[in-house]
């Protein structure tokens, strides 16, 4: 554990950083009357995402006496996604539960409404166990993708 507390101090800055960013979109209001943007400004998360990596794999370089190799960050990288990844149930929770616990209510209305959905495949896609396993795998497969890149930048040469 003492190995990769820095990895954990960064995933729960990163789950802190995405509930803040769960409060901002709902007061855009893409929760609920502007639900239509949603889509195109939730992936403006991935600025925020990338910067706590960065941060997160420059700390471990600093840790690691200022020498860190790209496998060490792109480790660190996987763990740091593993770790939000266990810590995805909870967030996910507390979003829909307290933060905007109309939203799945919300994205099934517009879905059946545009005639993107049924009203049977909203419910079967917009709810909490399947948000929760889409953020779980979602990241693992960011935290993997985004330490591996950023890892270039911020190895020792």
């Amino acid at each position: 554990m003492k190995n990769f507390k820095t990895e954990i101090k960064w995933a729960i800055i990163f789950a802190l950083i995405g509930l803040l960013w769960m409060f901002f979109e709902k007061a855009m209001g893409w929760h609920g009357e502007n639900i239509a943007d949603h889509p195109k400004y939730t992936m403006l998360f991935m600025i925020p995402a990338i910067l706590v990596y960065v941060l997160a794999l420059r700390d471990k370089k600093k840790n690691l006496g200022g020498q860190m190799t790209w496998k060490q960050g792109f480790i660190s990288g996987l763990v740091i996604g593993g770790i939000v990844a266990l810590l995805t149930p909870l967030t996910t929770y507390i979003t829909h539960a307290f933060i905007t616990p109309d939203y799945f209510e919300n994205a099934i209305a517009y879905g059946v409404e545009t005639g993107k959905a049924t009203e049977e495949e909203g419910k079967a896609f917009f709810n909490l166990t399947s948000y929760i396993i889409q953020g779980v795998i979602w990241a693992i497969g960011a935290g993997a993708i985004t330490g591996a890149i950023v890892s270039l930048f911020v190895r020792s040469k």
